[in-house]
């Protein structure tokens, strides 16, 4: 098929759109990068009086993770199908939209840091990355903040332990394992933070605190943070709520004063989501293990950073 004939084909694949522009978020990965995927998807929407569109039609994650964003207080817009992209197996179709940048089109992330360009993106969009820094939605932080914010109502264990951080000299400490250790490849390009890294960390914040923290642990090996996590101060660790209710630990984190987080974007949400401006966050330096990831831009400049 030539390309008169590709043109034809591409005025049957795109039937142009009508009303506000739509920008399309590519939803996928574990929650936290479902998060970064929406806010700066909103936020381009914001600043175009767009509508957003989250579009999970080929999801995919790792083992156990599923779509989160219903649980926020997320606003979306319905498209049809008809007016979204192709699926990569509908190979025909999807090859027309990408040779003839046909509408919506991709803005595909380039690297992992900031790039500035994505601030003056406009029109219909599809948009695919992780966008891992919270650049790309800054200028609409508090509404960001707002409707990420958890909306399911907790149940009553997590109702209690709400009110319980709200008036202790509470702080969450997230530590990351699963596949991060398990999958070879997944270690290779993240690694794991070091006990001696939450000691540190532990150490820092309690020396800048005038009350004696106590320890919320948040982990994915509950059992493992027990055995092997030895603070010189209090430590409950965390060990109700399962990979379909990791909300409610988003929740919780966010609801302690003060934050220790791991190299991910799950505890990285759950200190940003806290709103205090006296908030003190450890976070690790490098956040990737192989260097050839670096991002630069994914911890804001408040925050402390320690090797990991």
């Amino acid at each position: 098929m030539g390309d008169d004939g590709l043109k034809k084909a591409a005025n049957a694949v795109s039937e142009g759109s009508t009303g506000r522009d739509k920008v399309v978020a590519h939803i996928f990965g574990g929650l936290g990068n479902q998060m970064f995927q929406y806010a700066c998807a909103r936020a381009i929407a914001l600043r175009n009086d767009a509508d957003i569109v989250l579009d999970q039609r080929e999801f995919f994650a790792g083992a156990g993770q599923k779509p989160g964003l219903h649980h926020l207080n997320v606003v979306s817009t319905d498209l049809p199908e008809r007016k979204l992209p192709p699926r990569k197996k509908q190979w025909i179709r999807y090859l027309i939209w990408r040779k003839f940048k046909l509408s919506p089109r991709m803005v595909r992330q380039k690297g992992n840091h900031f790039n500035p360009d994505i601030m003056t993106v406009g029109g219909n969009v599809w948009l695919h990355g992780y966008w891992q820094s919270e650049k790309h939605f800054a200028d609409f932080e508090e509404q960001i903040r707002t409707e990420l914010s958890v909306k399911t109502q907790p149940n009553i264990e997590n109702g209690q332990l709400l009110a319980e951080i709200a008036g202790l000299p509470a702080v969450s400490l997230h530590i990351r394992r699963g596949d991060y250790v398990d999958n070879p490849q997944a270690n290779a390009a993240h690694g794991i933070c070091t006990l001696e890294y939450y000691r540190s960390a532990a150490l820092l914040i309690s020396e800048r605190m005038a009350e004696k923290p106590i320890f919320y642990v948040f982990s994915d090996e509950p059992e493992w943070a027990k055995a092997n996590l030895d603070l010189p101060f209090e430590i409950r660790v965390m060990d109700h709520n399962d990979g379909d209710h990791n909300y409610e630990d988003l929740r919780l984190m966010t609801a302690c004063r003060h934050h220790v987080i791991a190299n991910s974007t799950f505890s990285w949400w759950g200190a940003w989501l806290n709103p205090s401006l006296e908030k003190i966050v450890v976070a690790p330096k490098q956040w990737f293990a192989d260097p050839s990831l670096i991002n630069p831009d994914i911890l804001p400049p408040s925050w402390i950073t320690l090797n990991k």
